[in-house]
């Protein structure tokens, strides 16, 4: 795989600034797998975005401003501010955030030091308290950010647009916890479709829409329903997994 040149100028760059402290650095997430295409010049988490996590022994405020004082020339080089984690907080941090640093653990490459997640592994139960909370969190987000688009249909297209890619993350999330390897986008859906039993690729096409900005007004009035209801079906979905405990 091979490793976007951004990246290899962030590690310079960290290493200018946290020396030795510098234990690890990963790419995490679509650039784990393919450099980012286009000009570079893209700002927070778009499509041609490098996302990046590094591990230090420790961590002070100059080294906080100093990394700050290089963040647009990141930006402009197509890097996502990095996620910076103190060594000792690390392991502590999967229990709290199992979702986000099990999308982390599936799919990255190291680009310096070693592999922070070499031994870590999430509890089960963690990821599964974690997608109950996230799935109800998401529907009770849907209904309100429905009401307030005050029956627009145009404010209908920007509100799946906009909550597609928090509910793609989710179904990678339970497709991973039920042994579901790929990190695919489409056959988390696919996964998605068959046990909540959806027919029709209703999940399929709302997932193909993450980030969308200009879907048709008719196509935003004709998906919300479905999209609606496959939310609800996750809730139930997970909620047996908690029933069943």
């Amino acid at each position: 795989m091979a490793i976007p040149d951004a990246a290899h100028l962030l590690d310079r760059n960290l290493r200018e600034i946290f020396g030795p402290r510098l234990q690890s650095l990963i790419v995490y997430g679509a650039h784990s797998s393919e450099p980012p295409k286009g000009d570079g010049h893209s700002h927070g988490h778009a499509d041609a975005t490098v996302l990046t996590l590094a591990v230090v022994e420790r961590m002070t405020r100059e080294d906080l401003r100093a990394c700050a004082a290089r963040i647009d020339a990141w930006h402009a080089r197509g890097l996502a501010t990095p996620l910076l984690v103190a060594a000792h907080e690390f392991d502590r941090s999967l229990d709290a955030f199992p979702l986000e640093f099990g999308a982390i653990l599936a799919d990255h490459i190291v680009v310096s030091g070693a592999n922070p997640f070499a031994a870590s592994k999430l509890d089960p139960a963690d990821v599964r308290r974690a997608c109950e909370v996230q799935a109800r969190s998401h529907l009770l987000h849907l209904r309100e950010a429905y009401l307030e688009t005050r029956g627009r249909a145009d404010a209908l297209s920007d509100l799946i647009g906009q909550s597609a890619p928090a509910f793609t993350a989710l179904l990678r999330s339970v497709a991973r916890l039920e042994g579901q390897v790929s990190g695919d986008d489409g056959a988390a859906a696919r996964h998605a479709e068959r046990v909540l039993g959806i027919t029709g690729g209703a999940i399929a096409d709302i997932v193909r829409l993450a980030g969308a900005h200009d879907l048709p007004s008719a196509d935003a009035e004709r998906l919300f329903g479905p999209y609606l209801e496959a939310v609800e079906k996750l809730v139930a979905y997970v909620d047996g997994w908690i029933d069943a405990r």
